[in-house]
């Protein structure tokens, strides 16, 4: 098949490529490199079946062109990062919401298939604990800057569902929670490669907050392989299925285990949210996926645990 990839240099949109061309479809990536960086892509350039543009997914032109010479469409591309939504808030609003836009209404003039990438950060600060698809979202105010990517990408959910009920092009939307991998930068404060390259050079590790919130890390391998699966499974399309791992530990424990495989001399230091990112910063202190759904459509499970993946990832900056 042919098949665009928007956000394609990005960290989880490079993996994809990869993936889909081992696979022997033909690929397009749309990037602008505002979070992606052409050095994810670079090894796929000589591949004959591999194209990429260095262009914006709020370009209409050159994405209605994209689009209608594609079979499925990859929408990865958006603007992510807590600190790159803080410190970017119209671009990112216009990004998430526009481009999404742009790209549906695209693929219904074209009738083209789409997987929508959407985020954990949609049930914000709720304590119903594991988040399920189906459960209420509970949002701080619109002074706190952050709450403006759940806010995005839930408008971009309701016109995915909006596209599929009305016109019946067929939709799937992943949520995915703190995917992380090789290739994947600590530049818009995420979490594990700020940790281990900071380990590695004995920087210290800077805990936000009191350490105690808990996330759980999927490998960037199972998400993409759930997400191929999702795509081809006619039963996906309409749907929205969580997908990640399950498995937690507290960010405290995570900079304590980094710093022990990593044989770092780092110390650990604490600083208080607002002195990292913005006044009156608001986090969530556990973010837990409800994998019930996903294991039952297609028998997701993930392959990697937390120790294999820092093995992956203190590797990979290593090298």
């Amino acid at each position: 098949m042919k098949i665009l990839i928007t956000g394609g240099a990005g960290f989880i949109g490079s993996h994809l490529a990869e993936k889909l061309i081992a696979a022997g479809n033909k690929v397009t990536v749309i990037d602008n490199l505002s979070t992606g960086e052409f050095a994810n892509i670079k090894h796929l350039i000589n591949e004959p079946n591999f194209k990429y543009l260095i262009n914006s997914i709020l370009n209409r032109e050159v994405l209605e062109k994209l689009i209608a010479g594609s079979d499925q469409i990859y929408h990865m591309a958006a603007a992510v990062g807590v600190k790159y939504i803080i410190d970017n808030p119209l671009l990112s609003l216009r990004t998430n919401i526009g481009g999404t836009e742009n790209v549906l209404e695209f693929a219904n003039k074209y009738k083209k298939k789409v997987l929508v990438a959407s985020t954990s950060e949609i049930y914000g600060k709720s304590n119903d604990i594991p988040f399920s698809e189906e459960a209420d979202r509970l949002l701080g105010s619109t002074h706190i800057t952050r709450w403006s990517y759940s806010s995005a990408k839930a408008i971009d959910e309701f016109l995915s569902l909006a596209y599929y009920r009305e016109k019946k092009i067929p939709v799937v939307i992943v949520r995915c929670f703190n995917t992380v991998g090789p290739r994947q930068t600590g530049q818009y404060g995420m979490v594990i490669p700020t940790f281990v390259k900071n380990a590695l050079l004995n920087h210290p590790l800077t805990i936000y907050g009191d350490g105690k919130q808990t996330r759980c890390f999927a490998d960037v391998d199972d998400v993409t392989n759930g997400m191929i699966k999702l795509m081809n499974f006619k039963k996906a399309e309409g749907e929205i299925f969580n997908i990640g791992n399950d498995q937690e530990i507290t960010i405290e424990d995570l900079a304590k285990k980094i710093k022990s495989m990593t044989h770092s001399r780092s110390k650990i230091e604490y600083i208080k949210y607002e002195d990292a990112y913005e006044e009156g910063f608001e986090d969530m202190r556990q973010r837990k996926p409800d994998l019930t759904k996903i294991k039952n459509f297609i028998g997701y499970q993930p392959k990697y645990g937390l120790d294999k993946i820092l093995e992956h990832i203190i590797e990979y900056f290593e090298k």
